[in-house]
């Protein structure tokens, strides 16, 4: 994580390190385009996964998977979290429209002046800086490492590997981080985190 922190700031224009950067002057095109759409990718994965006769799956996860269920509220506090992905609709060579993941081990820590999201362990895990944003949601902005890497790639150096979301709360002690358009599999990933404590 450390690295990445040293990435992250190494992109940050030289005025701006001092304070937090607009996360916009950071990301890449391709990846505000994957944020704007955001709204439209999720109804097309729910779509296609209740297609594929996924509508009790979806409705069982209640405010998780609507699209509209993002609340005000307190950003989640830095500590430990039980994490789970959902991934919804299938990308050409995906292997399903819907699947619900167990529990992962996660971690919203402070760095400096930003907060910063980790999964644990997994084969793949998404690590990042989580940036303010206009609307009241987080925006983040990472990369995912694979297998046994132990550092993170500089985000913008591997289009394959970055990836932008917005974190949101969707209760009390309950966020997700929605990751639109990831670059494997799916067509919209919905990470839950509650306090593990």
């Amino acid at each position: 994580m450390r690295t990445l922190i040293l990435c992250a700031l190494a992109l940050l224009p030289a005025g701006a390190r001092a304070a937090v950067a607009d996360w916009r002057t950071l990301a890449t095109a391709d990846d505000r385009a994957r944020l704007r759409s955001w709204r439209s990718d999720w109804t097309a994965a729910l779509a296609q996964a209740r297609a594929a006769g996924k509508g009790g799956e979806i409705a069982a996860e209640g405010l998780l998977l609507q699209p509209d269920a993002g609340r005000g509220g307190p950003p989640p506090p830095p500590g430990e979290y039980r994490c789970r992905t959902t991934k919804l609709g299938a990308k050409p060579g995906g292997l399903t429209e819907f699947a619900a993941y167990p529990p992962f081990a996660c971690r919203i820590a402070l760095e400096g002046d930003l907060m910063s999201f980790a999964r644990l362990n997994g084969p793949q895990r998404p690590v990042g800086f989580l940036f303010p944003n206009r609307d009241g949601r987080l925006v983040f902005l990472g990369t995912m490492m694979l297998g046994d890497e132990g550092r993170a790639q500089q985000y913008g150096r591997d289009a394959q590997r970055d990836m932008i979301g917005a974190l949101e709360r969707i209760g009390p002690q309950r966020w997700r981080l929605v990751l639109p358009q990831p670059r494997w599999e799916s067509m919209l990933d919905v990470i839950e985190l509650v306090p593990a404590s």
